[in-house]
């Protein structure tokens, strides 16, 4: 850092002295944004290349977001779901709508939405699919990432996320993502028992790790034949990222289950969701589950707006244009040897570093240096997702900031 990032670093070592460090940030204090910017403490400002992990599709401080919270804060915050609001049954109705489904269960975080899915899949496997007390199992692929709750993290393959957290819950199954062959191997062995199968459409965490075409169309018609619920985590992948409303669709699947998040809340205000069919999401009665800011007015009106925003298409257009030509430049830096591989669609990619040019860390802090914001994930990886109104050309000068420091 300079002489004119003192700002900072004196806010990083007040945090540093007093907060958790379950988190390591690059070494930047953000104090306002707009759009795809973001300006720090000293006014420098950085090209937003990350968007909250697809939380920001729409930017920073969207207009129309942000009036829609600033109305519902003039009228009610909360009324916990001990009674009804007038935001609610349109917010419900809409993101039904969006999904071509019935019903909707809110929630707050993309974790607790994870967690009432596997609450619903078992519920519905007693209740429905007749399966015996306490004998339900789930389904899920190896590098996932969906969230870092107790039982989520024991369904982990990932060492930093499990170690020391045990005992661990079990009822799940894990099998290499993208093979169909192992899927088909585990359902069968687990017939009697199997409720649901769990899976990103495309992993996030992982490095933006798109699955083998027919994959997820495959994993669709095999938990259809046996009576099991395919359940898709959309939370980073959903909501106009990767070009299409879902990332489902690039193979024209729809899952008995979506699990939304991140953007549903545009930025502004944590919002999930569990959206299924009413038979799925019947099986919960009064009192078995609930969350007391869940389906919150304040957090309905933000989404309310999200969904408008959705509906006309214009975000996901803009995610497919603009991913095609991401896409097209990172092949180039490709060719040229820096990169070893580009994975992704729409404005999300994974990109492999070559080792020699650093690792992801090091490559995300030489970003940093020449203002662009990015973060890296399993060594040599760095993510790409930028807001989804960023224009061409921000989107361009980001690019060029990343051949520059892969020619370094």
């Amino acid at each position: 850092m300079t002489s004119t990032d003192r700002p900072s670093e004196r806010a990083i070592a007040a945090a540093e002295a007093h907060s958790a460090h379950n988190y390591h940030p690059l070494p930047v204090v953000v104090a306002s944004a707009e759009g795809a910017w973001m300006t720090d403490v000293a006014g420098r400002r950085y090209l937003d290349l990350l968007a909250g992990y697809s939380a920001l599709n729409f930017g920073h401080r969207n207009r129309r977001l942000i009036d829609a919270a600033k109305a519902q804060l003039e009228r009610v915050t909360l009324t916990s779901r001990a009674f009804h609001h007038d935001r609610f049954a349109a917010f419900c109705t809409e993101l039904a709508a969006l999904c071509g489904m019935e019903t909707v269960l809110p929630m707050n975080t993309g974790a607790e939405a994870i967690e009432t899915a596997i609450k619903t899949a078992r519920k519905w496997g007693y209740r429905v699919k007749g399966v015996p007390d306490g004998q339900a199992r789930i389904i899920v692929a190896d590098n996932n990432f969906h969230g870092r709750t107790i039982t989520i993290i024991s369904f982990s393959t990932d060492p930093e996320a499990r170690a020391d957290h045990g005992p661990y819950t079990p009822g799940f199954d894990i099998v290499p993502y993208g093979d169909l062959a192992a899927m088909e191997a585990a359902l069968d062995a687990g017939a009697g028992e199997t409720v649901a199968v769990l899976l990103e459409p495309i992993q996030g965490e992982a490095g933006v790790l798109v699955p083998p075409p027919g994959y997820l169309a495959g994993v669709r018609e095999l938990t259809r034949q046996r009576g099991v619920l395919f359940i898709a985590d959309e939370i980073q992948s959903g909501l106009g990222r990767t070009g299409k409303t879902f990332a489902c669709e690039y193979e024209g699947v729809v899952p008995d289950v979506y699990v939304l998040g991140k953007a549903l809340g545009g930025g502004v205000v944590p919002v999930s969701a569990v959206v299924s069919s009413a038979e799925v999401l019947g099986v919960h009665r009064p009192g078995e589950h609930g969350s007391t800011f869940g389906g919150n007015p304040l957090a309905c009106a933000v989404a309310l707006e999200v969904i408008a925003m959705l509906r006309t298409g214009e975000f996901q257009g803009r995610a497919a244009e603009l991913g095609e030509h991401l896409h097209r430049e990172l092949a180039r830096m490709a060719r040229g040897g820096a990169v070893e591989e580009v994975r992704g669609r729409g404005l999300w990619a994974g990109v492999d570093i070559e080792p020699s040019r650093g690792t992801g860390r090091q490559i995300s802090e030489r970003l940093m240096d020449r203002g662009v914001l990015v973060k890296d994930t399993h060594g040599s990886t760095i993510r790409i997702a930028p807001p989804l109104v960023i224009g061409k050309e921000d989107l361009d000068w980001g690019l060029d900031q990343l051949r520059a420091v892969l020619a370094q």
